[in-house]
């Protein structure tokens, strides 16, 4: 079944072979808290046939997102804390978050923005905070690099790309843009010349990271939007979340890692999934995780391996989950390490 336009409400589930009647009142309760969409391309992935499809359990809602964990929460990498201004994050000392648009091609169900992003969400950026925002980071030398994510940037037009790298390259502190995205993978013919051009600013070197989970995400046509990307003289690196169902597996994560490499994605975070409400049917335990990214090494080349972390909660950074800044304290808690050295409990007590 080919879909032509995107899947946005229960009834598009339905007609769509995604979900049955039945389901329809549990899905209606989800749906109602956090944003569904399913683009075109997306939708023809998932086999039908299989009740675990791991591209159905990204993308289509499911009751069991209704059940809040007590250690979830609405902010769980905590961005509220470190935003001075509306629209970034400065979490570290060069480098800072930009969310113009908290809109996205697609709604990851395991999403740590969930509360944030959608029709219901922050919205796009209106011209006053925007400018805001830009005066906010030219007025702070240290910041070296501008991570573009949302929502996902990649689903603005080339003339507000365009707008936005414009005022970033007046900013001559500025040295890396990068660009946080799905669209690749789930929109790819939106990677044209023109968004392709947009992205481009004088004196900027350009980033993007995609973000796959799964190796079937990498389609013919995703693969050739990348290879636009490349071709155009923007590097690539990825992220992936480590998700129950899903990648849990060393040869699924293996191949999901491997094909990153063979189309000039270079493999650089997998995240532990992080504490957002109603997402525990895909959380592993750090252990499990563990195992897992272990039994990469060796088995893949050294381009292929990503750096496994975890977001600690409350906003204190990352940290590496196959180092010594994390340790098992007993009954399923960890202390872990902040970059400043700080001790938190995770979950959070």
């Amino acid at each position: 079944m080919n879909a032509v336009k995107p899947i946005k409400s229960v009834d598009d589930l339905v007609k769509a072979g995604l979900a049955t009647p039945a389901h329809r009142a549990a899905l209606e309760a989800v749906t109602a808290r956090y944003a569904i969409t399913l683009t075109p391309e997306i939708t023809r992935l998932i086999d039908r046939a299989d009740p675990n499809d791991p591209i159905a359990r990204q993308f289509v809602p499911d009751a069991a997102e209704l059940v809040v964990a007590p250690e979830e929460r609405a902010d769980p990498i905590g961005d509220h804390a470190h935003s001075p201004v509306e629209g970034i994050v400065h979490r570290y000392p060069d480098r800072v978050l930009l969310k113009a648009v908290h809109i996205c091609p697609v709604y990851c169900r395991f999403c740590f923005r969930r509360e944030m992003v959608g029709p219901q969400g922050l919205g796009t950026l209106d011209a006053a905070a925007m400018e805001a925002a830009f005066d906010y980071i030219g007025s702070h030398q240290e910041i070296w690099e501008v991570i573009l994510t949302g929502g996902d940037p990649l689903v603005l037009s080339p003339r507000r790309l365009r707008e936005i790298m414009k005022a970033l390259a007046n900013i001559s502190h500025v040295k890396i843009v990068r660009f946080h995205t799905r669209v690749p993978v789930v929109d790819p013919e939106k990677i044209d010349a023109a968004l392709i051009a947009a992205l481009k600013a004088s004196g900027k070197t350009v980033y993007v990271a995609l973000h796959a989970n799964h190796p079937r995400e990498l389609t013919m046509e995703a693969r050739a939007a990348c290879a636009r990307l490349v071709d155009a003289g923007i590097v690539m690196v990825s992220q992936s979340v480590l998700l129950k169902g899903i990648n849990d597996d060393p040869a699924i994560l293996a191949d999901l890692m491997k094909a990153f490499v063979e189309n000039r994605v270079k493999p650089y975070y997998l995240h532990h999934p992080d504490l957002a409400p109603g997402t525990g049917h895909f959380r592993l335990t750090i252990e499990e995780g563990q195992r897992i990214v272990a039994a990469l090494r060796g088995q893949i080349s050294g381009l292929c391996q990503p750096t496994y972390i975890l977001d600690i909660p409350g906003g204190h950074g990352k940290a590496v989950v196959s180092g010594s800044t994390v340790q098992a304290t007993g009954d399923g808690c960890y202390s872990v390490s902040d970059y400043r050295g700080g001790e938190h409990s995770y979950p959070p007590a």
